[in-house]
């Protein structure tokens, strides 16, 4: 591990892979959050999201249920927690967004590129469920809910969402059926395809509506920085947990509720063995939390350079786990009131993954109950999309504050606005007919493994190439905190190991990816396959654009010079800079003295032991 104690490491010369920026108006014009509760709500409304309420569940109940849960924590202490205090401390030390900060290792300056790759890969389609999710929130105003019952188009196989005898009866002797729910999903709203080789049809004119609509709400978020998205964040953070209490206290007094609950919570204690489960551990927490993407370096890049920025790591961290098992606590107790009014004895058969779980199962539950159903499902469809709406501003401003940090002389609004358009633009792609195909396919590809590998590269570079204890005097003298071994021993091994071990894992058991049991076209996984490696070549290919404008002095010079930091590493502000700058070089000669020591001590006791030796 390079340690590179010697304050020289920092390069003296002129960064010619970006351009050197004033950092005395750098740091006037950076505008900062308006106080320490709006970065702390921001973070909670960007890492609390869709993932707690319909995928967590979900990917419980698919590996191990309750037994999931000490893979996830696991993973939680030893990848989620260092990941989440490393981004937050690179943002706010730095004041820089997620490809900018890059400058503390130019030649790895590919790897925040890669991510904003994953980033806008998860833009593009996380839209697409904010449209459906107004969508539903729509027509939830309906004094039917509009799938509660079977239409006849539907067929003899249909199953009244708001069920009654006579479907329980049907039920009980027939096989093969399905809820009017889904059939409302899959074909009035997604008019879903069974297969794409034949394209994917055209953008569905609602859908469209929704869509435009939702890229709206997230300019009008974003359009003013910080200073728009600062007061937004207490809503965003606070109200969807309102309505979560409120369908949580609803959900459990439910029939069937503690069935559900049980199923949810209930241990299947060989899973734990299954490297499967603990990737989809590491996935989860990638997914909720938000790390590897660049939207955290980016929210505590404006914070104030003395923020604690400790505790909000903690509080947040902490509170998307509790928030996770309050979403799958309440979703399961739906789902066990759903399975005793349909007479299913396996919760397992009324659950759909994916898309499914949010747009089938739940609708489906919410159509049973006896009293005002709309209530709930208005209040619940604003909730997912507040949710969404938290998450989507948070992973697009991450983008425009990474533009508008490259290009100063444009203003804020105008990237948001230019972002906002070519995101709705793309979107209308998962809003066609096979749009969900597309969906599952850039998620697969571009969402989930081009971010899991690079945040190992991520690691690597900070720790092993800056160094551990250079990084550790940044941190304490930002924070006024020394950094424990628990930090130093998960940044240096355990949370690169674990990351490394689980993509490693991912590749060996890849299998042909499916929507739905459905097989893909060849020519669609070639598309998946070239996102993929797209995303992860950024690393090398600006690895060497940077070598070949810096090696004037030859390969292995500007590769030396590519290590070390540039000039623009550092607090923004010029009296921080300059007590940095002092603090790091007694940090150094505190080093060396205490070296020097050592090694006196240690040669006067081989003289000592000599001395007796000799009488």
């Amino acid at each position: 591990m390079l340690e590179n104690n010697n304050i020289n490491l920092i390069d003296k010369s002129p960064p010619s892979i970006s351009e050197k920026p004033d950092k005395d108006k750098e740091a006037q014009e950076r505008a900062n959050w308006g106080n320490g509760v709006e970065f702390l709500m921001s973070c909670i409304s960007m890492s609390v999201g869709l993932g707690n309420v319909w995928r967590f569940p979900f990917t419980a109940y698919e590996n191990g249920g309750g037994a999931f849960l000490i893979p996830y924590i696991c993973v939680l202490l030893f990848i989620g927690k260092p990941m989440y205090y490393l981004e937050m401390i690179l943002g706010q030390f730095s004041s820089k967004s997620s490809i900018a900060v890059w400058c503390i290792c130019p030649l790895f300056k590919g790897v925040g590129v890669g991510q904003m790759f994953g980033t806008i890969s998860i833009i593009t389609y996380y839209s697409s469920l904010l449209a459906l999710t107004l969508y539903y929130f729509g027509v939830s105003f309906q004094a039917v809910l509009p799938w509660a019952f079977c239409k006849p188009e539907y067929g003899e196989s249909c199953v009244n969402s708001a069920s009654s005898e006579d479907d329980v009866m049907k039920s009980n002797f027939t096989t093969d059926l399905k809820s009017s729910s889904e059939f409302y999903f899959l074909r009035d709203v997604l008019h879903e395809k069974n297969d794409i080789s034949d394209g994917l049809g055209s953008p569905d004119w609602k859908l469209t509506i929704t869509l435009f609509v939702s890229w709206l709400v997230v300019f009008l978020v974003i359009m003013k920085g910080v200073k728009s998205s600062g007061k937004a964040a207490y809503f965003l953070a606070l109200f969807p947990y309102v309505v979560l209490i409120a369908l949580l206290v609803r959900a459990v007094t439910l029939e069937g509720a503690v069935d559900g609950i049980i199923f949810f919570l209930k241990p299947q204690w060989s899973e734990l063995i299954n490297l499967k489960v603990w990737k989809e551990a590491v996935v989860q927490c990638f997914f909720s939390l938000a790390v590897g993407l660049g939207p955290l370096i980016m929210f505590s890049s404006y914070n104030k350079f003395e923020h604690k920025i400790y505790r909000d790591a903690m509080i947040v961290t902490s509170l998307d786990t509790v928030t996770s098992l309050l979403a799958g606590i309440t979703m399961f107790a739906i789902l066990g009131n759903l399975a005793h009014n349909l007479n299913i004895s396996n919760i397992n058969e009324v659950v759909k993954s994916g898309t499914g779980l949010a747009f089938i199962s739940y609708p489906d539950a919410i159509a049973k109950f006896q009293a005002v159903p709309q209530v709930f499902s208005v209040l619940f469809f604003f909730m997912l999309f507040v949710l969404g709406v938290g998450s989507e501003v948070a992973l697009v401003s991450g983008l425009v504050s990474a533009l508008a940090d490259r290009y100063t002389t444009i203003k804020f609004w105008i990237f948001a606005l230019l972002v906002c358009i070519a995101g709705f633009f793309i979107g209308l792609i998962y809003i066609t007919p096979g749009g969900q195909w597309i969906l599952n396919l850039v998620d697969y590809f571009g969402g989930t493994y081009v971010v899991f590998c690079l945040a190992v590269f991520e690691m690597i570079g900070i720790f092993w190439i800056y160094g551990l204890q250079n990084f550790c005097d940044d941190v304490e003298f930002m924070t006024d905190r020394k950094v424990t071994v628990y930090w130093r021993l998960c940044w240096t091994i355990i949370t690169p190991g674990l990351m490394a071990v689980m993509f490693i894992y991912s590749l060996v058991s890849m299998t042909t990816i499916q929507y739905s049991g459905w097989d893909y076209p060849e020519s669609a996984i070639i598309a998946g396959w070239l996102v993929f490696v797209f995303g992860l070549i950024q690393f090398p290919l600006w690895a060497f654009w940077a070598i070949t404008h810096n090696c004037n002095q030859g390969f292995l010079a500007a590769v030396k010079k590519l290590l070390k930091p540039s000039e623009e590493w550092g607090p923004a502000d010029p009296e921080n800079r300059a007590n940095w700058k002092l603090f790091k070089a007694n940090k150094v000669e505190e080093r060396r003295k205490a070296k020097d020591s050592n090694k006196i001590s240690f040669a006067m006791q081989k003289f000592s032991n000599l001395i007796g030796r000799t009488k």
